[in-house]
């Protein structure tokens, strides 16, 4: 089913007048901060996005990338007295960037055919590649790859992405979490749906469990189905709209959306796509109604651990530097999602933390989704601004709620010596309910 978002000259051309072009985004958005350029900001690019609405300029190469030296991070949303809704008009751009083909090469087409289309569509073959990986990773084989010099075998860019591979667990999100589990005391004061995410579920399935038991201690029956489907952030984000729309349908049939009273997520590129299901299906007669429900009942584990009103820990986690720790923003729960005082709420609960702010908290890392794959050194100049500012608090502990966050601060961490850890602020919770 195709739909009038995914081109410009269809989208409601109220959406696109929203801009009042007062520069307010400007110094928010950091692709503009760095090159100075107007078309690198996002009053440049929703003038471009409109001359083509307009039929005034052709799509051309130049344009789509753009939209892909874009990261998409939504600051300017946040910054924007008219409430123009940039992430919409980002993904409908890319989506028609994709469609005209100006960026095709074979490369490309075979990269995310494999990947978009094939790999993040279906789970049961994500798990195996994840399986490989971590036979990989964990038998020498990869550090005698490196040992002897191999990956100088490699293309250029994939050396550069290898040392960055993340550490895949043992065990996934279905192995150590039921498929329905209910609090050991027996009483059942909400009934939740768990998402446990695709690359979150390979490799931060540690997580997905803390989440659980958060859950559970805090009153809630946790339905977690063992077999999920992207949530298809990674696929609207990069102008595969269709995609996107088929992957959010599969998520729908997953769940007894009417039977629960709340769907959750703990990463926030996910949360806020997820949240977004109403509008990408608002014109599939079937999904429509369901799609809307969806979207209310959606909440980000922080938004929702403090709308029930969760329960305080009363004991220090063990074993961590707790009185030095600081909270690391991710894009798309404080801009995407609205959620910013939520997380450190429950950062302040736990007994013995120490919560130091950091500076340019809601800037991007660098991370934002894929961008660290296709634009490599922008990304390092956000990762390297962020490290320093981490660096500045003197914190042993950065909190962040999201697993490209995580992996780019983590990484970028170990490349300069540092052994800052990377937690989850719902696993800080966890660990202090543990420690009970």
């Amino acid at each position: 089913m195709s739909s009038s978002h995914d081109s410009l000259r269809t989208l409601d051309y109220s959406v696109i007048q929203q801009c009042m072009h007062c520069g307010f985004c400007l110094p928010t958005c950091p692709t503009y901060d760095a090159t100075h350029l107007e078309r690198n900001s996002p009053r440049g690019r929703i003038a471009l996005m409109r001359a083509i609405a307009d039929d005034r300029m052709e799509l051309t190469r130049a344009f789509a990338d753009e939209m892909y030296f874009c990261l998409g991070c939504l600051a300017c949303m946040t910054a924007c007295p008219a409430g123009v809704e940039y992430s919409q008009l980002f993904e409908t751009s890319r989506a028609m960037a994709e469609k005209s083909a100006v960026l095709s090469n074979p490369t490309r087409r075979w990269t995310r055919r494999l990947m978009l289309k094939g790999l993040f569509t279906r789970p049961r073959l994500l798990r195996l590649v994840g399986r490989l990986l971590y036979f990989y990773q964990t038998t020498g084989l990869q550090k005698l790859f490196r040992r002897l010099g191999l990956v100088k075998l490699l293309p250029s860019r994939i050396q550069q992405l290898e040392p960055q591979s993340p550490a895949v667990r043992a065990k996934f999100s279905h192995q150590l979490i039921a498929p329905v589990e209910t609090p050991q005391n027996g009483i059942i004061r909400y009934r939740v749906g768990l998402l446990t995410g695709c690359v979150q579920d390979l490799v931060f399935s540690n997580i997905n469990r803390d989440t659980a038991d958060v859950l559970l201690a805090n009153g809630c029956e946790v339905h977690t189905p063992p077999v999920q489907f992207c949530c298809g952030s990674l696929h609207g984000h990069n102008g595969e709209s269709e995609t996107s729309r088929v992957l959010a349908r599969r998520n729908l049939d997953l769940f007894d959306i009417e039977g629960l009273d709340a769907i959750i997520t703990n990463a926030a590129g996910c949360g806020s796509h997820l949240k977004t299901y109403d509008r990408l299906l608002a014109e599939d007669k079937r999904y429509a109604e369901r799609a809307a429900i969806w979207s209310t009942k959606c909440k980000d584990i922080s938004e929702f651990l403090v709308q029930i009103g969760f329960r305080a820990p009363t004991a220090k986690p063990a074993n961590l530097p707790i009185d030095k720790l600081t909270y690391h923003e991710a894009c798309h729960l404080c801009h995407g999602q609205k959620i910013t005082v939520q997380p450190r709420r429950i950062l302040k609960s736990i007994p013995g933390v120490r919560l130091t702010e950091l500076a340019e908290s809601t800037w991007c890392c660098g991370s934002a989704g894929i961008y660290n794959i296709i634009q490599p050194a922008m990304s390092q100049q956000l990762l390297s601004r962020k490290l320093g500012h981490i660096a500045n608090t003197g914190a042993a502990i950065v909190a962040t709620a999201n697993p490209g966050c995580h992996l780019q601060i983590e990484n970028g961490a170990k490349a300069t010596g540092s052994n800052i850890q990377v937690l989850h602020p719902v696993s800080l919770l966890a660990i202090a309910y543990r420690t009970e």
